[in-house]
């Protein structure tokens, strides 16, 4: 697929932020972060804001802070892990670039996510698994699905260079 910009998705902890510094550093390409874009816009943590003003006050954050990126050529978005879960968001993707799914496991997602606040949608087990399967649903419209389970982010990046024909 030809494209000057992808975007990463999939659910929290699934790499997309590592990947994504990696990819961009191989292809010379601006590397963008929609969580930390947001961290920045509203000088806070999304913790915090999740805390103070509520899920749906962060996705209308988000989804401004990811209608900001879509200028932006020869660049590799890391999105939040709910970003394409929203239809609007999601055929703004996939118009914009090329989506890439990074699917990871539910248990290599909860070893990888830190018991220290910063998720704040972790926090509950069980609605940690179901958020998983629902989301799943969504991801599935990506462009390009990756088992991010067992490659390393090396081996990611190039199959992503090959996908993307560069």
């Amino acid at each position: 697929m030809k494209a000057d910009k992808v975007y990463l998705v999939g659910f929290m902890a699934a790499g997309k932020t590592s990947v994504s510094l990696a990819l961009s550093r191989r292809l010379g390409w601006e590397p963008l972060d929609i969580d930390e874009l947001i961290e920045k816009y509203e000088r806070t943590t999304v913790a915090d804001i999740f805390a103070r003003r509520g899920e749906p006050y962060f996705r209308a954050v988000e989804r401004e802070v990811l209608f900001a990126q879509l200028p932006h050529r020869h660049a590799v978005v890391a999105t939040g892990g709910g970003t394409f879960i929203d239809a609007t968001n999601r055929a703004a993707i996939n118009a914009d670039g090329a989506s890439v799914w990074l699917d990871v496991p539910i248990e290599r997602v909860i070893a990888r996510i830190p018991s220290d606040g910063r998720r704040p949608l972790a926090a509950d087990r069980i609605e940690l698994e179901r958020l998983f399967h629902l989301r799943r649903v969504a991801y599935e419209q990506a462009h390009l699905r990756l088992d991010a389970s067992r490659a390393t982010i090396d081996e990611l990046v190039e199959q992503l260079v090959d996908w993307l024909s560069l």
